[in-house]
């Protein structure tokens, strides 16, 4: 298959050595960014181009996987080609690319990148959509070649799935981040926490994470809560996040 690229981030680099190595070819790649362009570009030996206009209109697949915000920018750039196109977002209705071409879908990996760690493709869950049956075949398809994990959902049940992951990723790893500010504040090394961190991640995947809720809110223990808002009378900000989290946690477990 014949695929046009189009972003240079970390969903798109990943993306983009995933399906080179299965054996598909990115024929170009684009980013507004030319040098970006250049970058992934030279890892897969292929073009790179920072202008719609120059766009390979004889490709299978194009697939967008810029920000959120851009998508449509770059599907009205589209109007010449007549390959399936797809965007790679887990909150983007799939009609911001139906409402302009005829061949639209949503090929969504649900996993946090970072173009430093590689990640093994085949246990990344891949969401798939499309307007068009036929379409839809193929992407299913490339999705089973790259993937073990491949999930058909269609755009509300994808919106869902991607707000679960923000309270189970980014808001997680948020609250490393303050755990983090608390250590260094008192010189504490993070790497004390780490195995913690790890127990507790171990924990989940092999059970219900209600199951497993330790800590002093599930015990209703209010004097070792009351001295740890104490502590962080000059952390208004965390006090309050602490505050909330243990109420949710005591009425999750009442």
């Amino acid at each position: 298959m014949n695929i046009v690229l189009l972003g240079s981030g970390n969903v798109a680099t990943h993306l983009a050595i995933a399906l080179k190595a299965v054996g598909e070819n990115i024929v170009q790649v684009f980013s507004p960014n030319l040098e970006h362009a250049k970058q992934l570009a030279a890892k897969l030996n292929t073009q790179a181009i920072n202008n719609l206009a120059e766009i390979n209109n004889q490709a299978d697949l194009y697939i967008i996987s810029v920000k959120d915000d851009a998508i449509a920018e770059v599907v009205n750039g589209l109007s010449n080609v007549d390959g399936l196109v797809v965007h790679t977002s887990g909150t983007t209705d799939i009609k911001v690319i139906s409402s302009v071409l005829n061949k639209a879908g949503v090929f969504y990996p649900l996993q946090t990148f970072s173009k430093a760690k590689e990640l093994n493709f085949n246990n990344i869950p891949l969401c798939i959509e499309s307007t068009d049956a036929e379409q839809f075949e193929k992407l299913k398809v490339l999705a089973h070649k790259l993937s073990n994990k491949v999930y058909e959902l269609d755009g509300e049940k994808r919106k869902v799935l991607h707000l679960a992951a923000v309270f189970a990723c980014n808001f997680t790893n948020h609250l490393y981040s303050m755990a983090n500010e608390l250590l260094v504040k008192n010189d504490l090394d993070f790497d004390i926490i780490r195995p913690l961190i790890a127990e507790t991640a171990n924990k989940v995947l092999i059970d219900l994470p209600a199951n497993v809720q330790t800590g002093p809110a599930v015990r209703n223990d209010e004097s070792t809560m009351n001295k740890h808002l104490s502590m962080l009378a000059d952390l208004p900000e965390l006090q309050e996040i602490y505050e909330t989290l243990s109420n949710s946690i005591k009425l999750v477990h009442k």
